[in-house]
């Protein structure tokens, strides 16, 4: 029986249930990240004993699985897409916003199926904009092939992210202390195509970087879906 099946249980002096508990949970998150969520903590922060969440909450992975899926409701869409490339464009975009949010999403992107209601949601609502247009297995993939490249490109934004904030410096003052480094290894010519990425190369910031791999993975599942049969 999943968390979402098993009923809460009666209130009692200090009201609780499962929406406090995810609520504080995820405040402890965007706080200081997983790593200070415990049942514990959040116990302590709704003013009740530990013992009394285990109630409504078995584990702590079923905690981060009603956490995941609070933030999937930020994720599903208002309106429903016009089409396919607009669903999937959309769920990678709202993806990245909430993880800029929630820089903890990105720890918990990319495991198994979500099976909250919210993440159920979302999932219909971006497989339904692929109806008729190819085979089960082929609008699967397509999901499959944009959720792998944005969570890819998501959690290295959130690393750069924690590394600015760990390292106190951005991501141009770290490629100025960084750069007599650089420039010494690529004088010595045994890089010539780094060579030209860094005197040639465009220096895009992370939500152009993110479009554009975007446009050439939809351009990708595009491609495939308007592939003949075999």
């Amino acid at each position: 029986m999943t968390v979402w099946d098993r009923p809460e249980p009666p209130t009692r002096p200090v009201p609780l249930d499962r929406e406090r508990i995810v609520a504080a949970a995820v405040a402890l998150a965007d706080e200081g990240g997983l790593d200070e969520v415990s049942l514990r903590k959040v116990a302590a922060r709704l003013d009740a004993g530990p013992m009394r969440l285990y109630g409504y909450i078995s584990t702590k992975q079923e905690l981060f699985d009603l956490m995941l899926d609070e933030v999937y409701a930020e994720i599903l869409p208002p309106d429903r897409p016009r089409d396919w490339r607009e669903a999937l464009r959309t769920l990678a975009r709202r993806t990245r916003l909430a993880a800029l949010r929630h820089e903890w999403l990105a720890d918990l992107l990319g495991g198994r199926p979500a099976l909250g209601p919210n993440a159920l949601a979302v999932g219909e609502a971006t497989l339904s904009a692929l109806d008729g247009l190819a085979d089960i297995d082929t609008a699967m993939r397509a999901v499959e092939t944009v959720g792998a490249y944005s969570t890819g490109a998501i959690r290295r934004e959130i690393a750069n992210v924690r590394a600015e904030r760990a390292t106190g410096l951005s991501k141009h003052d770290w490629q100025r202390a960084s750069g007599p480094h650089l420039t010494r290894m690529l004088a010595t010519g045994r890089f010539p195509a780094l060579t030209r990425a860094v005197y040639e190369g465009a220096d895009v910031d992370a939500e152009t970087s993110f479009e554009t791999g975007l446009d050439w993975i939809l351009d990708a599942v595009a491609a495939q879906l308007t592939r003949p049969p075999a």
